[in-house]
């Protein structure tokens, strides 16, 4: 009901838009019809002026009523095409009166006119109405107007006795029947055959306009519905996302904020954090390859079983093994997943991390700059099965930050076709390095979008910074105690 409610609101808005079109033309024409009549009172023209001032200002008020009834009357639109078509075809026949050989080519301009209108009917009226218009307006202008110089107006010769007379009447009868039938045939016919073909030809390309027409409403009813659907899939995606900050307003040993960017309605990249314990705090940032909705499908999936297979104590090198290889046994579309996984022990400051193909992130150690820190790159998850990963760790210290992204940072493009790059981001990195991992992301996207301009997004951007603050009292507390208890 709603794709049918749209497509009649297509057509009755090509209707207005078409009666405007409509009125302009016949505002030309009421201008056309002034310069005739000037050039005829000029004696440009061979005709009667008494006819033409007749003619003339009728025809002119004919075309220009219509400008009147569309912005003082209120007529429908599918009843006004009708009012706008006679008032004008009423004027030409008017005018074809007083010049029947002057006016040939203006009997097309009704048809013409009507295929903007895409209705077959109104097609069919125009004609026929066009053409028993041009017939009547024929043959009244051959009694009144300027045909021969009013061939039927003859002056009656001076006549001895009422034979000669008899014989006079019958032979003006006969010519004046030969030339009214000489007139339909080698004028009213071919002229007719020309405005059906004319008609023909915009009757076809009326119904092909129309038929264009029906399959943009559908598409655009089409395009509204994934619209609809990707709006939802955008909200569906946002929110398997964590996007509540402060995450953890509980918890002083950490900070953490992160955001994404997507360059379509849904994006293949995601990042997670979560608690696996109470004493150890997991990150993840990922890229699916691909756009649009294949890679945030296959994103919901890699999120999703990172996340259930990560778990306390057990190896992150083991686990992106076996996500790797669960990834592969659903993957027929060919993609794979550059992720980047690690886990801080908030008690010792211990980060255990696994790359899978990811960018290197940045470390900022504490009174420090961001630096990249090199990592092995393993294999990117789900490109090939029975791969091995492994892990490896650092130590943070209280103050220390982890910048982390994916490619959609580095290889943002301006409008020169130049890269971002990571010496860009780390310079700017060092310069908001004293800042809150929640006022970092913010200010390395400005920079990003002041470099980009006016270029286009073609790739999702991701971001995510930890800050470790303080090592976890419990921890360190029970780590004294028993520390006491071996001495």
């Amino acid at each position: 009901m709603k794709e049918k409610t749209f497509e009649q609101g297509l057509y009755q808005e090509n209707e207005r838009n078409a009666n405007h079109y409509t009125i302009r033309c016949l505002m030309f024409a009421a201008g056309i019809t002034v310069l005739i009549w000037i050039l005829n009172l000029l004696d440009f023209f061979s005709v009667d002026d008494v006819l033409m001032n007749v003619a003339m200002p009728i025809g002119i008020v004919l075309m220009m009523v219509p400008l009147f009834l569309e912005r003082f009357a209120k007529i429908p639109s599918n009843i006004l095409r009708y009012v706008l078509f006679l008032f004008f075809v009423l004027a030409i026949a008017i005018l074809a009166v007083a010049m029947p050989r002057h006016l040939v080519l203006a009997w097309a301009c009704p048809i013409v006119l009507v295929c903007h209108y895409y209705s077959p009917s109104f097609a069919r009226f125009a004609l026929i109405t066009t053409l028993i218009l041009m017939l009547i307006a024929l043959y009244a202008g051959i009694y009144l107007g300027e045909w021969e110089n009013n061939i039927l107006g003859w002056q009656e010769p001076v006549i001895n006795g009422v034979a000669q007379r008899h014989e006079y009447i019958m032979a003006a009868k006969q010519e004046g029947r030969y030339i009214l039938k000489r007139a339909f045939e080698f004028y009213f016919i071919p002229r007719a055959g020309i405005l059906c073909v004319l008609y023909l030809i915009c009757s076809t390309l009326s119904k092909r306009t129309h038929t264009l027409l029906v399959k943009q409403a559908e598409a655009v009813g089409e395009t509204e519905r994934i619209s609809a659907e990707l709006d939802v899939a955008n909200h569906i995606q946002t929110s398997m996302l964590p996007n509540l900050f402060p995450a953890f307003p509980e918890r002083e040993e950490f900070d953490i904020y992160a955001g994404m960017t997507p360059a379509k309605e849904v994006g293949g990249d995601f990042y997670d954090f979560f608690m696996v314990d109470d004493q150890h705090l997991a990150i993840v940032i990922a890229d699916v390859s691909g756009k649009g909705v294949p890679a945030a499908l296959f994103m919901m999936i890699g999120k999703t079983l990172i996340k259930d297979h990560t778990q306390p104590n057990r190896d992150l090198g083991e686990i992106f093994t076996q996500v790797n290889e669960l990834l592969c046994e659903s993957n027929s579309e060919g993609l794979f997943i550059t992720a980047f996984e690690g886990v801080l022990d908030l008690g010792t400051g211990e980060f255990v991390y696994v790359n899978a193909g990811h960018e290197m992130p940045f470390i900022c150690k504490a009174g420090g700059n961001f630096e990249p820190y090199k990592i092995r790159a393993g294999f990117v998850l789900a490109g090939m099965e029975n791969m091995k990963y492994r892990a490896g760790s650092m130590m943070l210290e209280a103050g220390d930050k982890i910048f982390q992204y994916t490619d959609g940072v580095t290889e943002a493009t301006n409008t020169n076709n130049e890269l971002y790059g990571m010496e860009r981001l780390g310079t700017v990195l060092n310069r908001v390095k004293h800042m809150t991992p929640q006022e970092i992301l913010p200010a390395v996207k400005g920079d990003i979008d002041e470099f980009v301009g006016g270029a286009p997004q073609f790739d999702d951007i991701t971001m995510l910074c930890l800050e470790y603050k303080v090592k976890m009292k419990a921890k360190i507390e029970r780590h004294e105690e028993n520390h006491e208890k071996t001495t």
